[in-house]
């Protein structure tokens, strides 16, 4: 077997055996600077003269991966398909492993296990924890202030609920909760819920809308899609009330970044899935900074990047106190 790329991060190898199948190595670790590099280096092999129709990624080094990683996966996953080629994975261990299956990558993908892994591995992520991408995550204090806080937000919403639910009865047709898939942590997909502020239609509608702002995610000050009940939820914040539960469940936290939704996520270049490395919150940067006067998707990462760079726990107090004094202000800002 011959090398065929002088590339030392993801060298390619050729078998002489088989010319239209081509090896690729992983690094040790696919974080978002190596992550750029392989999106970069795949699409390169995918434009030769002479392709391979099939291509193998050999993670037998690799023990760690971050959303960066798994948004270059995606990225080239996506153009191997477009090509009618196959894509496969081998040798892999159990850190990555449990981010693909944590993904759901591992029913998109061919995977094939490295030789000490059980077979299982490719079934569950019970083998190994996902790697940590941020040290957040590894914070008991701050899960025990979600769980505490949500807690108590929960008793809160339960106060609230009756009126708010007969405003909702009286006023538009429709259930009470909205409930909108979203991405969390490293992508993974989970539900997130808000008492309903829009006509039960605004999905089917959202085409008749404008997008006001720049880049992947949407926004316009005067949706129609709305309901007056709804625009008096929203600007006070109270349609948020239910995602309490989705932070004791674990999917959120009361301080993170902006939780994007898969349509965003589907056009997102590898560096902006760095926003991904944390969990989604209830409030953060974007919230005290920039709330709904944000209208350009760069603002909106660079104020998630900014939120993981100065993390602390008394950071997250500080985002959750200014948070609650600019809900008491007149034009909060919130649409």
């Amino acid at each position: 077997m011959k090398s065929n790329t002088p590339k030392a991060e993801f060298p390619i190898i050729f078998s002489p055996e088989n010319p239209n199948m081509a090896v690729m190595q992983m690094p040790p670790r696919l974080s978002v600077i190596e992550a750029v590099v392989f999106k970069t280096s795949y699409h390169q092999l995918l434009d030769e003269t002479v392709q391979p129709h099939e291509i193998i990624l050999d993670f037998n080094q690799t023990k760690f991966i971050d959303s960066s990683g798994v948004g270059a996966l995606v990225n080239n996953l996506k153009s191997t398909n477009q090509q009618g080629k196959k894509l496969i994975l081998q040798n892999v261990r159990p850190p990555v492993m449990a981010v693909l299956s944590m993904t759901g990558l591992n029913q998109v993908l061919t995977i094939e296990c490295a030789p000490t892994v059980p077979e299982t591995a490719s079934k569950n992520s019970t083998v190994s924890r996902p790697p940590e991408t941020h040290p957040s995550l590894r914070c008991g204090v701050k899960r025990f202030v979600d769980i505490v806080g949500s807690l108590v937000g929960l008793a809160i919403t339960g106060i609230l609920f009756v009126p708010i639910a007969i405003a909702i009865k009286l006023t538009s047709r429709g259930p009470i909760f909205f409930g909108q898939t979203r991405c969390g942590w490293m992508g993974r997909r989970f539900t997130i819920w808000k008492f309903r502020s829009m006509c039960n239609n605004a999905e089917a509608l959202k085409s008749q809308v404008k997008n006001q702002v720049s880049g992947a995610f949407f926004k316009n000050e005067d949706d129609f899609r709305i309901t007056p009940v709804g625009r008096f939820l929203r600007r006070t914040s109270l349609d948020e009330l239910p995602q309490f539960w989705n932070v004791l469940k674990g999917d959120m936290s009361l301080v993170g970044t902006r939780p994007p939704t898969p349509n965003e996520v589907e056009i997102y270049e590898v560096p902006e899935w760095q926003r991904l490395n944390v969990k989604p919150g209830m409030t953060g940067e974007w919230q005290v900074y920039g709330r709904s006067q944000v209208r350009d998707f760069e603002d909106v990462i660079r104020l998630d990047l900014r939120y993981q760079e100065n993390w602390s726990l008394m950071y997250d107090f500080k985002l959750i106190v200014q948070t609650i004094l600019i809900l008491f202000r007149k034009n909060s800002g919130a649409y």
